[in-house]
C-alpha cells in the first residue's frame, strides 16, 4: 500500500501530514535563511579576519556582559524638564 493510498483510506491523517510537512518546511527555510546571513561566518579560508571589512556606516550588533549602567545627565535633565 502505498502512502497516498493510505491516505486516503484513513483520510484524519490528512490534517497531521499536512501539519508536519509545513513545520518541517518552515524549519528547513530557516536554517538555510540562517546559514546565508551576512553576520554569520562559515568560511575560515577565504576570510580569516571578518573584524577588519565591518562597514562603520551599518549598525553591528555587539554583546556586553556584566554592564554597568549609569544615567545619562542629559537625558536626566530632558525628564526632569518634560514633567
Amino acid at each position: 500500500m502505498t502512502f497516498f493510498q493510505l491516505l486516503m483510506k484513513r483520510k484524519e491523517l490528512i490534517p497531521l501530514v499536512l501539519f508536519t510537512s509545513v513545520a518541517a518546511g518552515g524549519a528547513s527555510s530557516f536554517a538555510v535563511y540562517s546559514f546565508w546571513k551576512t553576520d554569520v561566518i562559515l568560511d575560515r579560508k577565504r576570510n580569516p579576519e571578518p573584524w577588519e571589512t565591518v562597514d562603520p556606516t551599518i549598525p553591528q550588533k555587539l554583546i556586553t556582559i556584566n554592564q554597568q549602567w549609569k544615567p545619562i545627565e542629559e537625558l536626566q535633565k530632558v525628564q526632569r524638564a518634560t514633567k
